[in-house]
């Protein structure tokens, strides 16, 4: 999902100090709300949408740092900021051992308040952003433990429906959408049917049909695509389109189901429980479940084949030919901790400059593959920041924006898995093989940063595992929090060196008065 930016309480029981700090950090862009005394601002801290208090500690009742114990047990990710006297020095440290992120002095220094709040604020979006990916990636493996459980009737028609039931929950269980739905295109390839719905009075087969290349549903199965608009009425490519009076938000996010190569429905989301916006995250979460709904879906289709087969050759006497059904690689359960290992490591490390080659690291374990690394545009090429070798030939330092499948990827924001990548016409080998000019196995995805594909990551994978679709799907959006999170840190420790410079600054200032 676009997660919204969090906002700042300032809890003061003098309303100059209260107003001034608001308009201050007002003034520099920062969402911000007050309150006066310490339960007011317990209630207020409530509210998910606040991720930075900024506490006076002379408050009388409650004490100062009774609400800030009090705030930091109900929610210990929040950050709060401690607000004194230049001559509570005592109150400051049990401030800091009660876990206040900072403090700032009275009088306040405009410049230094604003850089320790935003400094806060990406403290704080770091750690939820990787708790919130986390949470989310266990609910993913669950759903997808739940698709592939064996039904009695799975290979059946109600086999069919039953799947597609458990698709549309599993939707609305890991992106957080209120109604959701399973299309699947009808033996003649012409229309979209809803096969199972969440969400909504009516029942699956009162909706209407959408045709395949019509609606949004019908463009996304033509294209074998996926989409998520942040709002319809601003969308270019629904220009004129009103939001439908069915659904309580303008937002939605759709994928195709492929099965066998062939697109076979489209998985619907709308209305997210929070209100906010289908982003990023939330549609490459939806392209990994849409992609194991197509397998089994083919699965199903197969096995029908194979009754009708059977069927057909006891009736003419003779026996039904076996179908062979396509090879699997991995897991869908093995790609979901594949990704939480990511997660863990953007959890345990810190340091900028090793969380990429740390997160690349299980990708390499779990393919295998290497070399593996990950670029980011920079001046127009793409510029590599981290990988892991492997013990063999590493990827070099720059690679072009524009060429072969690597520049692909870049520019449409559409990974590319491929197990034999010199079969492509888009291939060019000075850019999509390896260093050692080998050809091999090529997983390709996009890295996204506020809706735009800024970078890449890329695998070279050994000719026995392969790459798989499913698996990067899932790693463009691991990977990209990555990414989130190394900037968040490089902005967090180049706004430390900016307030001790304010500090700096105001001391002289108080000094020369």
């Amino acid at each position: 999902m676009t997660e919204p930016k969090p906002g700042v309480l300032v809890v003061d029981d003098e309303r100059f100090f209260r107003e001034a700090i608001r308009d201050s950090l007002a003034d520099a862009g920062i969402e911000c709300r007050t309150a006066a005394g310490g339960e007011e601002a317990l209630a207020a801290a409530d509210d998910p949408a606040v991720g930075v208090v900024v506490l006076d500690l002379q408050l009388s009742d409650p004490r100062g740092l009774e609400v800030l114990e009090r705030l930091s047990a109900r929610r210990p990710a929040l950050r709060v900021i401690a607000l004194s006297t230049a001559t509570d020095q005592d109150l400051v440290l049990e401030a800091l051992r009660l876990h206040a992120c900072d403090y700032l002095a009275k009088p306040l220094h405009e410049e230094e308040l604003v850089l320790t709040v935003q400094r806060a604020l990406r403290s704080y979006q770091v750690e939820t952003g990787g708790a919130n990916l986390r949470e989310r990636l266990g609910r993913l493996e669950a759903q997808l433990a739940l698709l592939a459980e064996p039904s009695p009737e799975r290979e059946g028609a109600s086999g069919v429906e039953a799947l597609a039931g458990r698709a549309a929950e599993a939707v609305a269980v890991v992106l957080g959408a209120t109604k959701t739905s399973l299309l699947l295109l009808d033996e003649r390839g012409e229309e979209l049917r809803a096969a199972a719905i969440t969400g909504r009075a009516l029942a699956a087969a009162e909706m209407d049909a959408v045709k395949a290349g019509e609606g949004a549903a019908g463009v996304v199965l033509a294209d074998a695509a996926a989409i998520a608009v942040a709002d319809v009425a601003a969308d270019a490519r629904f220009a004129g389109r009103a939001p439908s009076e069915r659904y309580a938000s303008s937002s939605f996010a759709l994928a195709t189901c492929l099965g066998a190569g062939a697109p076979l429905g489209v998985l619907c989301a709308t209305d997210r429980d929070d209100g906010a916006p289908f982003g990023e995250d939330d549609l490459a979460l939806l392209r990994i479940l849409a992609l194991a709904v197509g397998q089994h879906l083919a699965k199903a289709g197969e096995a029908r084949a194979q009754r009708a087969n059977a069927t057909e050759g006891r009736a003419a006497g003779g026996a039904g030919a076996e179908l062979a059904g396509p090879g699997e690689r991995g897991s869908e359960s093995g790609d979901a901790e594949l990704a939480r290992a990511i997660c863990d490591v953007l959890a345990e490390e810190v340091e900028p400059d090793r969380i990429i080659e740390a997160a690349l690291r299980p990708v390499a374990r779990a393919l295998p593959a290497a070399p593996i690394s990950l670029y980011l545009v920079e001046n127009g090429v793409l510029e590599l920041q981290g990988q892991c070798e492997g013990g063999g030939p590493g990827d070099p330092p720059q690679l072009p924006a524009n060429r072969g499948l690597t520049g692909t990827v870049l520019q449409t924001g559409r990974l590319v898995a491929s197990d034999q990548p010199g079969s492509d016409p888009r291939f060019d080998a000075e850019v999509d093989a390896r260093a050692d000019g080998v050809v091999a196995p090529l997983l390709c995805v996009p890295i996204r940063l506020r809706g735009k594909v800024v970078g890449v990551a890329r695998a070279f994978a050994s000719v026995d595992s392969g790459v798989s679709a499913a698996t990067g799907e899932l790693l463009s959006a691991v990977l990209s929090a990555a990414v989130r999170n190394v900037l968040l840190y490089r902005s967090l420790l180049e706004s430390i060196d900016d307030v001790a410079e304010a500090r700096r600054e105001a001391r002289g200032a108080s000094r020369g008065r």
